[in-house]
């Protein structure tokens, strides 16, 4: 690979693991939110921006666009090629965070159903 490529490489993968850690941000504070029924108006942004990034992954058949973009300087077939990630994490990432997502959703209804 040459080396402007490992520089896009580096580059994207810093983008890519910036926007997940913010995601993890958003997706732990409507968890928070929902459990200790904290519900305010960042819970209604925070599931604004997860639907906003669902919408997104829809977009492009299911990958993050800086996927797309990565595949483009590296021929390695990784899960975490794009990310600084462990690869099992990378693997599985969408189904953990999703189902995360879910949970909070689900104390979030129920704690607006019991008021």
């Amino acid at each position: 690979m040459p080396d402007s490529n490992k520089i896009k490489i580096i580059l994207i993968k810093s983008i890519h693991t910036a926007i997940w850690l913010f995601f993890n941000v958003v997706i732990f504070y409507l968890l928070y939110a929902a459990i200790a029924d904290k519900i305010d108006i960042w819970v209604w942004i925070c599931i604004g921006l997860v639907l906003m990034e669902g919408l997104i992954l829809l977009a492009f058949k299911m990958f993050c666009p800086l996927t797309i973009l990565a595949r483009k300087y590296s021929s390695s077939t990784k899960n975490n090629f794009d990310i600084f990630l462990p690869n099992w994490l990378a693997k599985y990432n969408k189904l953990i965070y999703t189902t995360i997502f879910a949970i909070a959703v689900t104390i979030l209804i129920y704690r607006l159903l019991s008021t």
